[in-house]
């Protein structure tokens, strides 16, 4: 991509709001990374200089490198204000786009950056959002030559790119996959600062318009190859990680179709289904989920009980959200790992009329998940852009993080920055059938069920 005359390769904006404060030090750590050969001009964006100055201030303490305020520009422009939004797009080849919920903030950075030849990355996790501004914007963004590319954070790079992943490690047709995200804590537990809080509240309440925003895209549907995947009860029991699970609530599902679709009308490869679940641990969690779960749908209907919940994030959420977010302690003691299960058929075997004959199993780990591993995300989809423009869609558009990065070395960069993308198995159905009735056996020998890491400790010597 072309930095020419613009003064600065990356902005972040919204640099001084919660996640934004962990993008800059992201940032600023990939400014000295040892692997970069060239320099890295960057500034952060917002309406405060002195909090942007503050959060300078923070990421060179925690960095221990004094200098950085003085290496990194500041500009101050205002999402209320379209002006502004033009002179930080003019100055910048792309925007980290941080200010949410995008429902509301997202639309005038999207324009802003288009009219004015910038691209541009968030990490949005709304559907209803991210979907919109492909209808609105695609158009105009592939005229301009710009890259828009939403939910480029941990909604939903790991799920998005970990399909991707195990397609390209099947040795066969991949056709089917289910992501099982487990959150690990520490001591002191979760917490989830509430920005994404609102977001799920206003992207709940609104449901019907995202109905009716997909009705009338009128997109025929793609094709499924091999059987159709089932869809698991709302509280069920995945075997192979011994653990409850729910549906996953989050864009995940939304985002991997778009890329499911994308890659299969544009450079013709198998549609893969998808659906995603969260782990929760054991019937004691599944009970307290039920009732947040209830309470949350029923106020979310009703105006009143959206402020309510808005207000009262940890009361509603049973402690899982708050206005003050994680602490550091709680940060550096979280992380994630997404488990894929693919199912597909073997070289020479085809999906009409037969069924599945292989499958694979394969994860994505990583630091705490909304706002760690959220940056690094970011910040490598940005250096792809400015890095490998060869690998990108030919023309530009608006994008999920599949369908722009496919082709690139994302995934490598990930794999470099503490998000592993690894491959647990790949074995035939039958020998997976007798591996698991074995472990089932050892462990009844010894009067229990197998664990979680017993069940992957068989899978990998299936593999």
């Amino acid at each position: 991509m072309a930095t020419q005359q613009r003064p600065f390769h990356l902005v972040v904006f919204g640099a001084s709001g919660f996640t934004g404060q962990f993008v800059t030090e992201e940032v600023a750590r990939e400014q000295v990374s040892p692997e970069r050969t060239s320099h890295l001009p960057w500034a952060v964006a917002g309406r405060s200089r002195e909090k942007l100055l503050r959060v300078l201030e923070r990421a060179a303490m925690k960095l221990g490198r004094p200098t950085l305020s003085s290496e990194v520009g500041i500009i101050i422009c205002d999402i209320t204000n379209p002006a502004s939004l033009d002179e930080m797009a003019k100055q910048a080849t792309v925007v980290l786009n941080c200010v949410g919920p995008y429902r509301f903030y997202g639309e005038p950075v999207i324009k802003a950056c288009i009219e004015n030849g910038t691209s541009c990355i968030d990490i949005s996790g709304e559907p209803q959002f991210l979907e919109l501004m492909y209808w609105k914007y695609h158009e105009k963004a592939a005229e301009k030559g710009v890259y828009i590319i939403g939910s480029s954070g941990f909604d939903s790079i790991p799920a998005d790119l970990g399909v991707i992943y195990t397609r390209n490690k099947m040795n066969g047709t991949l056709t089917a996959v289910e992501s099982f995200l487990t959150i690990s804590s520490g001591p002191e537990g979760l917490c989830v600062h509430d920005g994404t809080w609102k977001s799920a509240v206003y992207g709940f309440g609104d449901k019907s318009n995202l109905k009716k925003l997909r009705n009338e895209s009128d997109m025929k549907p793609v094709p499924i190859v091999g059987p159709k995947l089932k869809r698991r009860w709302p509280i069920s029991y995945c075997r192979e990680l011994n653990s409850y699970s729910i549906p996953f609530l989050g864009a995940d599902v939304s985002v991997v179709k778009r890329t499911q679709r994308y890659l299969h009308e544009n450079l013709e490869q198998s549609p893969v289904q998808y659906a995603a679940y969260i782990n929760v641990g054991g019937i004691t969690s599944v009970i307290k989920l039920m009732f947040a779960g209830l309470f949350f749908l029923f106020f979310v209907r009703f105006g009143i009980g959206r402020q309510l919940l808005i207000k009262f994030p940890w009361l509603f959420s049973f402690g899982y959200f708050s206005k003050q977010g994680p602490t550091q302690k709680q940060i550096d003691a979280s992380s994630f790992t997404m488990t894929f299960f693919g199912q597909g058929f073997s070289q020479g075997v085809s999906p009409v009329k037969n069924k599945p004959n292989i499958r694979i199993c394969t994860q994505v780990k990583g630091p705490e998940a909304g706002y760690v591993s959220t940056s690094i995300a970011m910040v490598q989809a940005a250096m792809i852009l400015l890095n490998d423009a060869s690998d990108l869609p030919k023309a530009g558009g608006v994008f999920t993080p599949g369908a722009a990065f496919s082709r690139t070395k994302l995934i490598d960069r990930l794999n470099e920055h503490g998000i592993e993308f690894s491959v647990i198995s790949s074995r035939s159905l039958q020998l997976e059938k007798v591996i698991i009735k074995s472990a089932q056996v050892l462990t009844a020998s010894l009067g229990r069920k197998p664990n979680v890491k017993e069940n992957i400790f068989y899978l990998r010597m299936c593999h």
